[in-house]
């Protein structure tokens, strides 16, 4: 996968040739790897579709000296990651 920063949104290209933007949430630090929360951007003019709309968690990895975002490696990971952006989430609700 490709990316293109810009403020809060990256636009992402999938093995397939594909683009699409993303909006940035969070950064998280886990188990000496750096995770990023993403929600798919919706353009301006364009519906939204309901099974497009969830969170979207990539990794931060490093390849030919370049660091790239990727998809994690498991549901393990996945379940684990979500739930520690769960908690950081829940975590500042709580000191409001």
């Amino acid at each position: 996968m490709s990316e293109e920063y810009s403020a809060n949104f990256i636009t992402v290209t999938d093995d397939d040739g594909n683009e699409f933007e993303l909006e940035h949430l969070d950064t998280l630090e886990y188990n000496g790897q750096t995770y990023l929360a993403f929600f798919p951007a919706v353009q301006e003019g364009e519906e939204e579709k309901e099974e497009e709309l969830g969170l979207v968690i990539l990794k931060a990895i490093e390849e030919n000296g370049e660091e790239i975002l990727s998809t994690l490696d498991s549901d393990e990971e996945i379940d684990a990651v979500y739930n520690e952006f769960m908690k950081e989430l829940f975590a500042d609700d709580e000191e409001e």
